[in-house]
């Protein structure tokens, strides 16, 4: 393996903005911020707009559309 080329893979706070949520985790991503943790480390911190705490699917808030109702409504716009 090749010295000097791979990313540092460690210990990154990610923050979910929208549900105020935040875990740590291991990462390579890189941030300017750094955020305290409750272990009483400092870790770098990653804003994400959306995580298993805010994302539909996991929360069970999710919408059924309706798509029979869209076709036919396509359909009728567009008969000859």
């Amino acid at each position: 393996m090749k010295a000097d080329i791979h990313p540092d893979y460690r210990e990154v706070v990610f923050h979910d903005v929208t549900s105020d949520f935040k875990f740590l985790t291991r990462s390579t991503l890189a941030s300017k911020e750094t955020v305290k943790w409750e272990d009483g480390n400092e870790y770098p911190l990653v804003k994400v707009e959306i995580s298993s705490a805010s994302h539909p699917f996991y929360t069970g808030q999710n919408r059924v559309v309706d798509t029979a109702g869209r076709i036919d409504k396509f359909k009728k716009r567009y008969a000859k």
